[in-house]
Protein backbone atom coordinates (compact mmCIF):
# COMPACT_ATOMS: atom_id res chain seq x y z
CA UNK A 1 0.00 0.00 0.00
CA UNK A 2 2.88 2.30 0.29
CA UNK A 3 4.02 1.61 -2.98
CA UNK A 4 0.80 2.83 -4.33
CA UNK A 5 0.56 5.87 -2.30
CA UNK A 6 4.87 6.86 -3.15
CA UNK A 7 3.67 6.26 -7.24
CA UNK A 8 0.77 8.44 -6.88
CA UNK A 9 2.43 11.27 -4.96
CA UNK A 10 5.05 10.88 -7.71
CA UNK A 11 2.50 10.69 -10.63
CA UNK A 12 0.89 14.15 -8.93
CA UNK A 13 4.54 15.61 -9.06
CA UNK A 14 5.55 15.03 -12.68
CA UNK A 15 1.67 16.22 -13.65
CA UNK A 16 1.99 19.78 -11.70
CA UNK A 17 5.51 19.92 -13.37
CA UNK A 18 4.45 19.15 -16.77
CA UNK A 19 1.03 21.65 -16.39
CA UNK A 20 3.33 24.66 -17.92
CA UNK A 21 3.93 22.26 -21.00
CA UNK A 22 0.83 23.44 -23.62
CA UNK A 23 1.10 19.75 -25.30
CA UNK A 24 0.74 17.92 -21.87
CA UNK A 25 -2.05 19.88 -20.28
CA UNK A 26 -4.03 19.98 -23.92
CA UNK A 27 -3.55 15.49 -24.29
CA UNK A 28 -4.55 15.51 -20.55
CA UNK A 29 -7.40 17.91 -21.42
CA UNK A 30 -8.61 16.06 -24.09
CA UNK A 31 -8.49 13.06 -22.38
CA UNK A 32 -11.22 13.65 -20.17
CA UNK A 33 -12.87 15.04 -22.67
CA UNK A 34 -12.94 11.51 -24.79
CA UNK A 35 -13.36 10.14 -21.11
CA UNK A 36 -16.51 12.28 -20.27
CA UNK A 37 -17.91 12.23 -24.25
CA UNK A 38 -17.46 8.70 -23.73
CA UNK A 39 -19.55 8.18 -20.27
CA UNK A 40 -21.90 10.70 -21.29
CA UNK A 41 -22.82 8.69 -24.79
CA UNK A 42 -23.12 5.23 -23.21
CA UNK A 43 -25.04 6.66 -20.59
CA UNK A 44 -27.55 8.40 -22.61
CA UNK A 45 -27.69 5.86 -25.62
CA UNK A 46 -27.31 2.22 -23.81
CA UNK A 47 -28.72 3.30 -20.64
CA UNK A 48 -26.03 2.46 -18.22
CA UNK A 49 -25.25 3.83 -14.87
CA UNK A 50 -22.68 6.68 -15.06
CA UNK A 51 -19.87 4.68 -13.56
CA UNK A 52 -20.48 1.65 -15.67
CA UNK A 53 -20.38 4.73 -18.83
CA UNK A 54 -17.18 5.45 -16.99
CA UNK A 55 -15.70 1.78 -16.42
CA UNK A 56 -16.46 0.84 -20.00
CA UNK A 57 -14.62 3.77 -21.64
CA UNK A 58 -11.56 3.68 -19.25
CA UNK A 59 -11.32 0.49 -20.08
CA UNK A 60 -12.22 0.24 -23.42
CA UNK A 61 -9.53 3.60 -24.23
CA UNK A 62 -6.67 1.51 -21.87
CA UNK A 63 -7.17 -1.02 -24.55
CA UNK A 64 -8.09 -3.63 -21.47
CA UNK A 65 -11.09 -4.53 -22.55
CA UNK A 66 -13.00 -7.05 -20.16
CA UNK A 67 -16.02 -7.46 -21.88
CA UNK A 68 -18.21 -7.77 -18.79
CA UNK A 69 -20.22 -4.65 -20.64
CA UNK A 70 -21.03 -4.00 -24.56
CA UNK A 71 -22.75 -2.15 -26.46
CA UNK A 72 -26.16 -3.64 -27.48
CA UNK A 73 -27.51 -0.62 -29.53
CA UNK A 74 -26.21 -0.25 -33.15
CA UNK A 75 -25.00 3.14 -32.86
CA UNK A 76 -23.85 2.15 -29.41
CA UNK A 77 -21.41 -0.01 -31.36
CA UNK A 78 -20.41 2.21 -34.34
CA UNK A 79 -19.58 4.87 -32.07
CA UNK A 80 -17.57 2.21 -29.85
CA UNK A 81 -15.60 1.80 -33.21
CA UNK A 82 -15.10 5.40 -33.72
CA UNK A 83 -14.47 5.87 -29.92
CA UNK A 84 -11.61 3.16 -29.76
CA UNK A 85 -9.81 4.66 -33.17
CA UNK A 86 -9.55 8.24 -31.96
CA UNK A 87 -9.69 7.65 -28.00
CA UNK A 88 -6.74 5.11 -28.11
CA UNK A 89 -4.40 7.34 -30.31
CA UNK A 90 -4.45 10.52 -27.84
CA UNK A 91 -4.00 7.89 -24.83
CA UNK A 92 -1.21 6.85 -26.09
CA UNK A 93 -0.07 10.25 -26.44
CA UNK A 94 -0.25 11.23 -23.54
CA UNK A 95 1.41 8.31 -21.49
CA UNK A 96 3.91 8.69 -23.45
CA UNK A 97 4.25 12.35 -22.47
CA UNK A 98 3.94 10.67 -18.54
CA UNK A 99 6.76 8.61 -19.64
CA UNK A 100 8.85 11.26 -21.00
CA UNK A 101 8.35 13.04 -18.06
CA UNK A 102 8.63 10.71 -15.45
CA UNK A 103 12.42 9.85 -17.19
CA UNK A 104 13.00 13.46 -16.83
CA UNK A 105 12.25 13.23 -12.97
CA UNK A 106 14.66 10.42 -12.54
CA UNK A 107 17.83 12.11 -14.03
Amino acid sequence: MLGLFLNALRLLKVISRSWNDPHFRGGLVLCVAILLSGTLFYSSVEGWHWVDALYFSATTLSTVGLGDLSPQTQIGKIFTVVYIFVGVGVFVALFAQFAKALLRDTD
